[in-house]
């Protein structure tokens, strides 16, 4: 079991990764001026290839955590918690994936400071999830 605790937690790892890198992304395609299709193609293109680079991380953390939960037989309400905030996350992830469609159909209409308040949010999740798992408080 502590080669699937190391593997779930080096997935995790690398698909918060994406998730903080993602909205910044966003900020900068918030930001590119309507004359410059140069740019926002690139962005566009980094963005694509990071989402489908984090996708199978972020199933793949969660698979593992999955088996990690059923293998020891964890129990406790933060566990429960945990899994809530997990499911926050995947919710956050599927979003990233249709903003970006909105961003390659031309239909955005947020602004880079909201982007800048969207990419936030994996932090915030990240620290309760760290204290839930450290502290087991409940």
């Amino acid at each position: 079991m502590l080669v699937v605790k190391t593997l779930h937690i080096w997935l995790v790892i690398s698909w918060f990764a994406g998730l903080f890198y993602l909205p910044r992304i966003f900020v900068n395609l918030a930001m590119v001026p309507a004359d410059s299709v140069a740019e926002r193609d690139r962005l566009l293109l980094m963005a694509g290839k990071l989402y489908k680079f984090m996708t199978p991380l972020g199933i793949l953390a969660i698979l593992f955590g999955l088996w990690l939960w059923f293998g020891y037989g964890f129990s406790g309400g933060w566990l429960h918690a945990k899994a809530c905030l997990v499911a926050v996350l995947a919710g956050y992830h599927w979003y990233c994936g249709r903003l970006l469609q909105q961003f390659r159909a031309g239909g955005n209409t947020r602004s880079h400071v909201w982007f800048r308040f969207y990419n936030e949010v994996p932090v915030l999740v990240l620290l309760l999830v760290l204290f839930l798992v450290v502290l087991k408080p409940f």
